[in-house]
């Protein structure tokens, strides 16, 4: 926040109480403060979790909420984490009652129907006790101020099958065990056959030690925020907390007035569910009135024999990831940004499915696949900003078998080879290794993975070709090669091979995905939908194609230095230079003699465009 906004502020305080006495500083401070202690809580887990999936990856997102349940902070994690991460605490908060939400206390919820995104995301929270200030009661009386959360991915579920994704279970119940919440910590005292009943349920032994990690996390958060509330006093940091959800919801409602009022329309498509069923549409009308802004969705796919559905809070959370891209990023994400979309989802929709549907791959696709709807449509509004921050993946590849080191099963996520589908911007090539959409989800070495699983990875490279052209180019896709050292068995679910990651303002799709099992065996087994436990023996192979991002604006108007450059560097292959871009080279490649013809180019480039 800068100093102009600081003082533009201080006369403007919405929610707070015409005695409300916090400064906006003390206001900024105190924010700070906030997303610092969910950092916190976030790297906690990173560093003391028990399985790769959660001391690896970073797929966890930290937040603070006041007593009310509102958003109050932040870490940076998975940016769907947002709202998903949000909502089972209110969910709480309403079924139990406040007054179950003791000093203490650490509750645990996973059920997608309550707020979640798929049985696998783990959510704790514990409140946030301090003594009441002096106007309120007796110096001795404490009580709930905010309350810590943190959620995290976990490798299993307890379901039908390993990994914590049944694509093709026909109800929420084959796919794991859904908590809607319980009491694992009683006001400090530690509910042991709660914990086991966890444990008994989950087939990862380390499972509980990940839990563990939560637990700790979300009680440092207590301790820490606990003394921030000492420091400033609870009247400042309630205050503090209503003033900046204050300044989220004006600081929103401004950008919304600057776009141009009309109604944008877009749809999407998903390739297929799990079973096949092809074409699983998303449509949406967004709507933008002065500084009103509403995204409906009714026209997505109703279709009840589908296998794909994202739950209402996964859904809100990567519209909201979708819009906050769009934004200003300096804008706090609280709930004071998230009030302000009014969301339409109708009730039996892909997007919001009758509670017991599966999700656990819904949540990927269709959910993931919200954010390319909003950005096709609003690609002629806001063009500078209308970048998808989706992927492609359909779900992690798991692989599941029996490790000789230690004679038990091992479950792979291969959380250490998807790369790519990242969409290039209005002036900027997309660069990196993981769509946005995945935030500061992190991918683990080739090196340590195979200290962990009975595995050799062979390739590892991005591949030529595959980034969408455009007058910026999308990231390319990226190769890998996997050997399994032991008989094992494949599962997994996969996407954008008829629908990759689409082209903005005129750019191309980026190539897309392929997987084949047996690669490079005399029995090659390629994913057309989903691997139903596909075995693969010793020695045998994986190759996973990646899919590129979408290039953004004309091709044709991509400077060809630019284009030689790619060439150079093996992400433009010399004859999509001319096929793709209309750039004309001469020389070789093989003696670095490539040059750009530029009265060739310019003459190739004219005709195409008449």
């Amino acid at each position: 926040m800068t100093h102009v906004d600081l003082v533009r502020l201080a006369g403007s305080r919405g929610r707070l109480s015409e005695h409300a006495t916090v400064d906006p500083v003390t206001a900024e401070v105190i924010r700070g403060t906030m997303e610092t202690v969910c950092f916190e809580m976030a790297t906690y887990v990173s560093r003391t979790a028990t399985t790769p999936i959660l001391n690896q990856s970073n797929e966890r997102n930290a937040t603070i909420l006041d007593a009310q349940g509102r958003l109050a902070a932040l870490s940076v994690g998975i940016p769907q984490f947002m709202l998903t991460s949000t909502l089972p605490v209110r969910f709480a908060l309403e079924f139990l009652g406040v007054e179950e939400f003791r000093e203490g206390d650490v509750f645990v919820a996973n059920d997608p129907y309550h707020g979640g995104g798929h049985l696998p995301d783990y959510n704790v929270f514990a409140p946030i006790y301090a003594a009441a200030a002096p106007d309120e009661a007796d110096d001795d009386t404490r009580r709930m101020v905010l309350i810590a959360s943190i959620q995290c991915h976990h490798g299993d579920t307890g379901g039908g099958v390993p990994g914590g994704y049944n694509v093709t279970a026909t109800d929420l119940w084959g796919e794991g065990v859904r908590w809607p919440v319980v009491k694992v910590i009683d006001q400090g005292v530690e509910r042991r056959d709660v914990l086991y009943a966890l444990q008994a349920n989950n087939r990862i032994p380390d499972y509980i030690g990940d839990l563990r990690a939560q637990i700790g996390a979300a009680q440092l958060a207590a301790i820490r925020m606990a003394d921030v509330i000492d420091h400033y006093g609870i009247h400042a940091v309630e205050e503090s907390v209503d003033f900046m959800i204050d300044y989220a919801a004006r600081r929103f409602r401004e950008e919304v007035t600057a776009w141009p009022d009309g109604e944008y329309e877009a749809d999407a498509y998903v390739d297929h569910d799990p079973l096949g069923n092809p074409d699983v549409h998303l449509h949406v009308k967004i709507t933008v009135a002065g500084d009103e802004l509403t995204i409906d969705f009714t026209g997505s796919d109703m279709r009840q024999e589908l296998q794909a559905w994202s739950t209402f809070g996964n859904t809100r959370g990567y519209t909201v990831g979708q819009i906050a891209a769009m934004m200003d990023p300096e804008i706090p994400k609280n709930e004071g940004f998230f009030d302000q979309i009014k969301l339409v989802v109708p009730q039996g929709c892909v997007l919001n499915p009758a509670p017991g549907k599966p999700v656990s791959a819904g949540t990927h696709h269709p959910g993931a696949d919200v954010g390319e709807v909003i950005a096709v449509a609003m690609q002629n509004v806001l063009p500078d900003k209308a970048v998808p921050q989706t992927y492609k993946t359909g779900i992690p590849t798991i692989i599941v078998g029996v490790d000789p080191r230690t004679g038990a099963t091992f479950t792979d996520h291969s959380a250490e080879v998807y790369a790519g589908w990242c969409n290039a911007a209005k002036g900027m090539d997309a660069w990196g290794a993981q769509a946005a959409s995945f935030g500061n989800l992190w991918k683990a070495t080739a090196e340590f993975n195979e200290s962990l699983f009975p595995h050799i990875q062979w390739g590892r490279d991005y591949r030529t070709d595959s980034g969408g052209p455009g007058q910026w180019r999308g990231l390319c896709g990226s190769h890998y090669v996997k050997e399994v050292c032991v008989d094992a068995k494949v599962y997994t679910y996969v996407v954008g091979m008829k629908y990759p990651m689409p082209g903005i303002c005129g750019g191309k799709p980026g190539a897309p995905n392929e997987l084949i099992i047996r690669y490079q065996s005399d029995d090659p087994f390629k994913v057309q939908h989903t691997a139903d436990w596909v075995p693969i023996a010793a020695g045998q192979k994986l190759q996973y194609n990646y899919g590129g991002g979408g290039g953004w604006g004309n091709p044709l108007d991509r400077d060809p230095q630019a284009v030689l450059d790619d060439v150079l560097d093996e992400y433009v292959s010399f004859e999509a230079a001319t096929s793709d871009y209309g750039v004309v080279l001469t020389g070789s490649l093989d003696d670095l003699t490539v040059a750009v013809d530029e009265a060739a180019t310019e003459q190739l480039r004219a005709e195409r465009r008449n």
